[in-house]
C-alpha cells in the first residue's frame, strides 16, 4: 500500500521551536486589558491553570481547552483579552518555510496530509494561522485535542487523525512529531510509522522505555527521503 497519509504535529514541528515562559506571556496580556492591581495575580493564575490542565494532558491523556484555562483562573475572557492572547503567541506560530512545498510534494504523490495536535486552542485559531500562512488549503484533514477526549499518546487520538484524512490502515500511515512520548512513542503504539525532528530541547522530553522512531530528522526538508523509501512500491 505504500504510504496513504502522513499526520504532522503542530508545535515544535510545523513551527520552529520557541521556548516561552507562560506567565510572562499572560502578564503582557492581562496588561493590556486589566487593571494594575489585577494583572499579577490574574497572570499567575492563568498560567498556573494552563501549567495544571497541561499536567492532566500528560499523566491522564485527556483533553483541556482554553475556556478551561479561564475557568479555572477566574478571569473572563472577553472577546478584546481573546484577541490579545493570539496576538501575543503569534511570534511563536509562523509556519516553517519548508511545509508549502513539503506539504505540495506530498499531495502530488497521492498522499494525504493531516496534522493532529495536543492543544487548548480551537480549530478556528489554527485554521486562522493555517489560512494566514497559506498552508490551509494544503492540508486533508485536522484533529486538535481540544475538539476530543483524549490527548497523544492515547491511541484514539491517533485514529481519530486518521479518520480526519480518510486512513485505513495504521501502517500506511507516518506521524511526524518532535516529542519522543506523546509523538514518536503514541504514534508507533497505535501501529504508525513515525519520524522525529529532533531540536534543541528535544532532550528535555526524553525517558527511558520509549519505542524509537523508524526516522530521525532535524529539518522538515530531510522528511521526503524517507516518505519516498515507504511509498516506494
Amino acid at each position: 500500500m505504500g504510504v496513504q497519509a502522513v499526520i504532522f504535529d503542530w508545535g515544535g514541528t510545523l513551527t520552529p521551536w520557541h521556548d516561552i515562559e507562560l506567565a510572562d506571556l499572560w502578564r503582557a496580556i492581562c496588561t493590556a486589558h486589566l487593571p494594575p492591581d489585577d494583572v499579577e495575580k490574574a497572570a499567575a493564575a492563568l498560567a498556573d491553570a494552563e501549567l495544571a490542565l497541561g499536567r492532566r494532558c500528560d499523566e491522564e491523556q485527556r483533553s483541556a481547552t482554553l475556556p478551561e484555562v479561564f475557568e479555572i483562573a477566574g478571569v473572563e475572557p472577553t472577546e478584546a483579552l481573546l484577541a490579545t492572547h493570539f496576538e501575543t503567541w503569534t511570534p511563536h506560530t509562523h509556519t516553517d518555510p519548508a511545509v508549502p512545498g513539503l506539504f505540495t510534494a506530498l499531495r502530488e504523490r497521492g498522499i494525504s496530509v493531516g496534522v493532529l495536535s495536543n492543544t487548548i486552542w480551537s480549530r478556528e485559531l489554527h485554521e486562522r494561522i493555517f489560512a494566514r500562512d497559506d498552508v490551509l488549503h494544503l492540508l486533508d484533514g485536522a484533529v486538535y485535542s481540544s475538539e476530543i477526549p483524549w490527548t497523544k499518546p492515547h491511541a484514539k487520538a491517533f485514529r481519530a487523525a486518521m479518520d480526519a484524512v480518510g486512513a485505513t490502515d495504521p501502517a500506511s500511515c507516518v506521524y511526524v512529531g518532535d516529542r519522543p512520548y506523546d509523538d514518536i512513542h503514541g504514534a508507533k503504539s497505535a501501529g504508525l510509522r513515525a519520524v522525529q525532528i529532533r531540536h534543541q530541547t528535544t532532550h528535555a522530553f526524553e525517558r527511558p522505555g520509549l519505542t524509537p522512531p523508524d526516522a530521525l530528522i532535524h529539518a522538515l526538508d530531510e522528511l521526503l527521503p524517507h516518505i519516498e523509501r515507504w511509498h516506494a512500491p
